[in-house]
């Protein structure tokens, strides 16, 4: 094996850097549900600690030397009594679309927690306009794509266009959910060095082999109405999944839940009675990609019914999330186990956030 570069004598420091954003966006009426009034403009804050990969792991080679790091929004959304504002905090990686030597054009991903300062509530304080959002601690997400432009070692500047999206995944009710799209502007500082010198290696190419599958996953709803009880809904998955280019996993199968919660409402309306928990549980088809980044896998699954449950939803769904793999062989009986969190949506609307334990064979 040959590498390139420099593997040991990296600068200390070497590609980390701060950024800093400024939005402005507006709030996206997704549902004739939404009963808030929108404002005519929001605002955030972005604060972002930044490491540029330059080789010391495989798969910063194979995904072309990503950015990862840790990023902090505040966001006003203009409406202080009624919609409030929102802090969020997530892990952050960047990839590149098309990287020149003075610009280029990136993609960056953030999926993690979010506090919301007004939400839903009847007591102590009436608050019942804001029907998007019904708790505290939610999912903060945030999607954006820069163009860049490297000034010299240390200073970069950026513009682009974001979106971010803060719900509970129905675990509460009312749940709509907060979606905002806008631009931004911001600057990016590397105390050190932008561009530490790459490792670059003669990489062993890993098969493209087939795996049998399988992941069990636990989620809680609440009743279709404000502080009802919570319940649990079961997951499971069996699907099939194959290795290619080294760096994904394209896998199909097949996916199950019972919803206990729907159950509950069976029965306390006199609806199939004696057959509640034939008409409580799902099954659907699924077909999906995995983005395989060394011991992280972030996932995006489309899924068709083949058979719902009483209360029905869309015939199509989606499942995006991550894996943290604790097992990685190619040998063996056991050659994945992974802790992963999966968040199901149908559309831009969240049925249930999954946390499972995953293994392939």
């Amino acid at each position: 094996m040959c590498a390139y570069g420099q593997e040991e004598s990296a600068p200390a420091g070497a590609g980390m850097g701060m950024e800093s954003n400024f939005i402005v966006g507006k709030v996206l009426k997704h549902s004739e549900k939404f009963i808030a009034p929108i404002p005519d403009h929001s605002t955030a804050y972005e604060f972002n600690f930044v490491q540029q990969t330059y080789g010391t792991k495989d798969w910063q080679q194979r995904r072309k030397f990503p950015l990862v790091g840790f990023g902090f929004t505040y966001t006003h959304y203009g409406s202080d009594s009624i919609l409030g504002n929102v802090f969020g905090i997530y892990p952050i990686l960047q990839l590149p679309i098309i990287r020149g030597k003075r610009v280029e054009w990136t993609v960056r991903l953030g999926f993690g927690l979010g506090y919301a300062t007004k939400h839903f509530e009847r007591v102590p304080d009436w608050d019942t306009l804001n029907n998007a959002i019904s708790s505290h601690i939610n999912n903060f997400s945030t999607i954006s794509t820069d163009i860049r432009y490297h000034i010299n070692d240390h200073f970069d500047v950026q513009a682009g266009l974001n979106f971010s999206h803060v719900s509970n995944a129905a675990l509460m009710q009312p749940n709509l959910g907060i979606n905002m799209y806008g631009a931004h502007i911001g600057i990016r500082y590397f105390p050190v060095s932008a561009h530490p010198k790459k490792i670059y290696k003669d990489l062993p190419k890993l098969s493209n082999r087939w795996l049998f599958q399988g992941r069990i996953g636990l989620s809680f709803n609440q009743a279709g109405f404000t502080d009802g009880p919570m319940y649990p809904i079961y997951i499971a998955s069996a699907y099939v999944s194959r290795r290619w280019l080294s760096k994904n996993k394209v896998f199909a199968g097949i996916d199950y839940s019972y919803h206990s919660n729907i159950y509950a409402f069976l029965r306390n309306n006199y609806i199939a009675i004696g057959d509640e928990k034939a008409h409580s549980w799902k099954s659907a088809i699924f077909v999906g990609n995995e983005f395989l980044f060394g011991r992280v896998g972030i996932m995006l699954q489309v899924g068709y019914y083949i058979k719902q449950a009483d209360l029905k939803l869309d015939p199509y769904y989606e499942k995006l999330g991550g894996n943290l793999y604790l097992v990685q062989k190619e040998k063996g009986v056991l050659k994945e186990l992974c802790l992963s969190a999966l968040l199901k949506v149908h559309q831009t609307q969240a049925e249930f956030a999954e946390m499972g334990i995953g293994f392939g064979f």
